[in-house]
C-alpha cells in the first residue's frame, strides 16, 4: 500500500510534466501567446510603474548585476519590516526580531532557503507573514526560474543575449506562480486549510480547558511555499502541522506543488534546445538518482530502528517515530525525499529522527544538489554536470566536446570547476569550524555521530538553499544566525553568477555542425554516463564527512 501510494505520486507527475513544462516555454519564448491577452495588460501597466518600457536583451554581467540589484533592495526592505515589526500592525505584541536573527532570516528567505531558527506563529505577526515571508517566496522563486531561463537561452539560442531579467522575473510572477498559486490556495482552503487574518482564536475542550491556536492567512503561504520550493512553514512544526497539512490529499498536493516546477523544467529547455530528448535525458538523470535515494530512505525507514528490534521490539509499519500517522511510512518518505530533492525544506516528519541511513539519504540529495533542484538551479546544476561529462568524455575519445552545437573550452571547464568547488567548501569548512568551537558544539543536542550529522545537516540545508533542519539543533544563536546566512548568500548567488558567466561564455560562441563523430547527448548512454558523473564526483567530495556521521552512527546501533 505504501509502495502504491508513492506510484501513484510519481504517475501524476509524469502526467504534469509536458503541459507545464510547454506553459513554461511560451512564457519566455517571445512568441506571442493567447495568455498576452490578459496577461500582457498587467505586464504593460508594472513595465510602465518602473519606467521598462523598453527591455532590450542583457549580457551576462547585466542580467546578473539586475538580479543581484534587485534582490538586494528586497532584503533591505525585508529586514526593515522584520526589525521593526513590533511598531506597526501588531495586534498581538510581538517585538522585532534580534538583528542576527532579522539578519538570518532575510538572507534565508532571500536566497529561497527559508531555514527558520524562529517558530513563525509566536515570532511573526501576520502582517509581517504576508508582506515579507510570502513576498520574498514570490521573489526569490522568480529569480531562480530567470536565471534558468536565462541559462538555457545561453546554451540553445543563436543570439548574443540571455533575454532581460526584469522582463523573465515579471513574467514568472505574473504568469506562472500567481495564477498557480491562487488556484492552490483556493483548493487548500476547500480541504481545511485555515486562511484568515484573525491571529488566533480560543476554543474550549472537551476537558473544559481553554487553548488558544494560532491562525493567520495559512493557505495563501502554503501555496506559494511549496510551488516556489521555499518551505518555510507558517508554524514551527511546518507541514507536519495539521493546519498546514491536514490530510493526506493535502500531503499529495504540496508534494506535487514542490515537484512540478523543478521536473517540468526540463521539458521546457528540451523545447529551446528544439530537441525533447535532451531534456527528457536530463529528467531521467535526475528521475534515476532520486529513485535510488528514495529506496534508500524508505527502506531504512522500513527496517525501522535495529535498538528496539534487538530488544524485541518491533513495528510492522516500520521507524514511525517523529511522523504523523495521518501520512504514513510512504507519505512521510516521499515527502522528505521530494524536499530534499527539490531543495524545498518543507518538511511533514521531523528529519532529526529519521533512521541514520534516512538521514543520509535526505543529506545526499541536498549534497548534490541536482536531482530536481528548487526553481530553475537544479536544472542548471544537473546542466552544468552535464558539460563537465561531454568534457571528460571528450577527453577520453581526443575530441574537443561539444554541447548543443558549440565547443566547452578551458573558460567555461574553469568556471564549472569553481562552482563545484564552492558547494563543497562553504559545507565542510563551516561544519569544521563549528565542530572545533564550543559556540558550534554547545547548540548540539544528541553528542556523538547523531551530533555530528546535526552540524553538518545544518551547513548543508543552508548551502543547498533548502531549509530543512534536524531541528534538535539549538541553532538560534549569533553564531549560528551569522554562519549559516553567511552560507545561504554564498550557496546562492555565488553559484548562481559563475553559471550565468558560463551561458554567457556559450552565448558567444559559433555553432558547429553536428558530424557523425559528434558525441550524442540525446541518448540513453548519455544519461548513464551523467548519473555516474554525479555520483562520483559526490561521493568523492562528500563521502568521508558521511562515514564520520551518519554511516558511523548506523554501524553503532
Amino acid at each position: 500500500m505504501e509502495i502504491l501510494q508513492i506510484v501513484v505520486v510519481i504517475l501524476i507527475l509524469f502526467c504534469i510534466i509536458k503541459p507545464l513544462g510547454t506553459y513554461m516555454y511560451h512564457i519566455y519564448a517571445g512568441a506571442p501567446a493567447k495568455a498576452d491577452r490578459f496577461f500582457g495588460k498587467l505586464e504593460a501597466g508594472i513595465y510602465r510603474l518602473a519606467g521598462l518600457q523598453d527591455r532590450p536583451g542583457m549580457t551576462w554581467k547585466r542580467y546578473a548585476i539586475s538580479l543581484l540589484l534587485v534582490n538586494a533592495i528586497l532584503m533591505i526592505f525585508g529586514f526593515l519590516v522584520v526589525f521593526m515589526q513590533g511598531i506597526w500592525a501588531n495586534p498581538t505584541g510581538l517585538k522585532g526580531l534580534d538583528p542576527t536573527l532579522a539578519f538570518n532570516t532575510v538572507i534565508s528567505f532571500m536566497t529561497n532557503t527559508n531555514l527558520q531558527h524562529y517558530s513563525g506563529e509566536t515570532a511573526l505577526t501576520n502582517m509581517t507573514q504576508m508582506i515579507f515571508i510570502t513576498m520574498m517566496m514570490f521573489t526569490s522563486a522568480a529569480s531562480g526560474i530567470s536565471v534558468a531561463i536565462a541559462f538555457i537561452r545561453g546554451i540553445t539560442s543563436k543570439g548574443q543575449t540571455l533575454g532581460n531579467f526584469y522582463e523573465d522575473f515579471t513574467r514568472t510572477i505574473t504568469r506562472l506562480l500567481l495564477p498557480f498559486s491562487f488556484v492552490l490556495a483556493i483548493v487548500l482552503v476547500g480541504l481545511a486549510v485555515p486562511q484568515t487574518l484573525a491571529s488566533s482564536q480560543t476554543l474550549t475542550t472537551l476537558e473544559g480547558v481553554k487553548q488558544t491556536l494560532a491562525l493567520g492567512p495559512v493557505a495563501s503561504l502554503e501555496a506559494i511555499k511549496h510551488l516556489g520550493t521555499n518551505g518555510g512553514g507558517f508554524f514551527g512544526a511546518n507541514s507536519a502541522h495539521p493546519f498546514e497539512n491536514p490530510t493526506p490529499i493535502t500531503n499529495v498536493l504540496e508534494m506535487l506543488a514542490m515537484w512540478c516546477i523543478p521536473a517540468s523544467l526540463t521539458y521546457t529547455y528540451g523545447r529551446f534546445a528544439k530537441n525533447q530528448k535532451q531534456g527528457w535525458v536530463i529528467f531521467f538523470a535526475m528521475f534515476v538518482l532520486f529513485i535510488v535515494f528514495l529506496g534508500l530512505i524508505f527502506m531504512s525507514e522500513k527496517a525501522g530502528n535495529p535498538v528496539l528490534t534487538g530488544l524485541g521490539v518491533s513495528n510492522a509499519q516500520g521507524s514511525m517515530e517523529g511522523k504523523e500517522m495521518r501520512f504514513g511510512l510512504g507519505g512521510s518518505t516521499l515527502f522528505s525525499t521530494i524536499t530534499t530533492a527539490a531543495t524545498t525544506g518543507s518538511v511533514n516528519n521531523m528529519h532529526d529522527t529519521l533512521t541514520p541511513l534516512g538521514g543520509m539519504g535526505t543529506l545526499a540529495l541536498m549534497m548534490l544538489n541536482v536531482v530536481f533542484g528548487g526553481d530553475g538551479v537544479g536544472l542548471i546544476n544537473m546542466l552544468m554536470y552535464a558539460m563537465l561529462g561531454v568534457f571528460l568524455c571528450g577527453l577520453l575519445i581526443g575530441r574537443t566536446p561539444e554541447f548543443l552545437g558549440r565547443k566547452i573550452e578551458p573558460r567555461e571547464m574553469k568556471l564549472i570547476t569553481l562552482t563545484l568547488l564552492v558547494h563543497p567548501i562553504i559545507i565542510l569548512v563551516p561544519t569544521a569550524v563549528a565542530l572545533l568551537t564550543t559556540l558550534g558544539t554547545e547548540a548540539i543536542s544528541n553528542p556523538g555521530f547523531h551530533g555530528m550529522t546535526q552540524v553538518l545537516y545544518e551547513f548543508t540545508s543552508s548551502a543547498a538553499n533548502n531549509g530543512s533542519g534536524f531541528e534538535g539543533l539549538q541553532d538560534d544563536t549569533p553564531f549560528w544566525n551569522l554562519t549559516t546566512g553567511i552560507v545561504m548568500f554564498l550557496g546562492r548567488y555565488a553559484s548562481i553568477v559563475l553559471l550565468l558567466a558560463v551561458a554567457g561564455s556559450m552565448t558567444a560562441k559559433s555553432f558547429i555542425p553536428e558530424t557523425i563523430g559528434t558525441f550524442r547527448t540525446d541518448n540513453g548512454l548519455f544519461t548513464g554516463i551523467l548519473v555516474m558523473v554525479v555520483l562520483i564526483i559526490g561521493a568523492l567530495t562528500f563521502l568521508p564527512v558521511l562515514v564520520l556521521g551518519p554511516i558511523a552512527e548506523s554501524l553503532t546501533l
